[in-house]
């Protein structure tokens, strides 16, 4: 080997982080005279929030855009969300979050959210759609007081199937952890590897299907499990939803992306109680 050989091979390493995209979103909502105001909004790197609705009394809403146009092995980025006592926010995304195939390295994603005594999260991002052969390794972290109210919902797409495309290989590691009043109430953890295409096939999987979500809602009960249930013959995919120690949790699986979003609007909505982002019906 030569001496020129050895001095490259650290050089394109260190290219290629260079060129990893990163970003990181710290926002804070306060409630002041009946009005749910920003207090704190940090951005870094490729990570931007806006506010379409800043004057509406009601509900602060909130957009985060990725200006990096998607993301990449290797790429990490941030969001910590919190909301004080009596606050209410809606935070969604400006499209479907883009994970592009990957050389190697994980595309890694953390969000902290947090709601005070009283106050209202809707963390309603739009779908992430996975490329063949991307690496995706999420954590989701939620911590509230006893009386908040959340509703919570992560969707994934496997290939655009109207472009004919597939995920035949990849890794997803997606991994969920709530605390109400620093008590964990609930715990689980996603692992896709390897061959995603035939796992999907299987029916304890996806029988299948080419997209997946969930839904939590907090605090939730049988009478909400039991509204989502009558819903069953309006729903192109599989619904399936179920209510234990003070929440709802409802699992969706389609044949394609478009399916999905019909299901989960129809979720979001019934468990919502108000009308969606206006960005998810568009």
């Amino acid at each position: 080997m030569t001496d020129a050989m050895i001095v490259d091979a650290p050089g394109r390493d260190a290219t290629f982080a260079a060129n990893r995209a990163t970003g990181r979103i710290a926002l804070s909502v306060t409630s002041a005279s009946g009005q749910s105001r920003r207090a704190r909004v940090h951005e870094a790197g490729s990570l931007r929030v806006r506010f379409p609705n800043a004057a509406d009394a009601a509900q602060l809403e909130a957009v985060t855009v990725n200006t990096a146009g998607g993301m990449a092995g290797g790429d990490c980025f941030d969001i910590e969300i919190d909301i004080g006592a009596g606050a209410r926010l809606c935070l969604t995304s400006a499209a479907a979050e883009k994970v592009y195939r990957s050389l190697g390295p994980d595309t890694q994603v953390g969000v902290k959210l947090a709601a005070g005594p009283g106050a209202a999260l809707a963390w309603l991002p739009q779908e992430t759609i996975l490329f063949d052969q991307a690496r995706l390794r999420r954590t989701i972290d939620l911590d509230v007081a006893h009386d908040a109210s959340v509703l919570l919902a992560e969707a994934i797409v496997f290939g655009r199937s109207a472009m004919g495309e597939t995920v035949a290989c990849g890794h997803v590691f997606d991994r969920w952890r709530v605390r109400v009043g620093g008590e964990l109430v609930f715990a689980e953890t996603t692992r896709l590897d390897g061959e995603i295409a035939q796992h999907l096939t299987e029916t304890a999987v996806a029988a299948e299907g080419a997209a997946i979500a969930s839904v939590l809602k907090l605090p939730g009960n049988e009478a909400a499990a039991e509204a989502i249930r009558a819903m069953q013959q309006s729903f192109v995919g599989d619904v399936g939803v179920s209510a234990w120690n003070g929440l709802a949790l409802a699992r969706l699986v389609a044949p394609d992306g478009a399916a999905l979003r019909h299901d989960l609007i129809a979720v979001l909505t019934t468990w919502g109680g108000r009308m969606l982002p206006r960005l998810w019906l568009n």
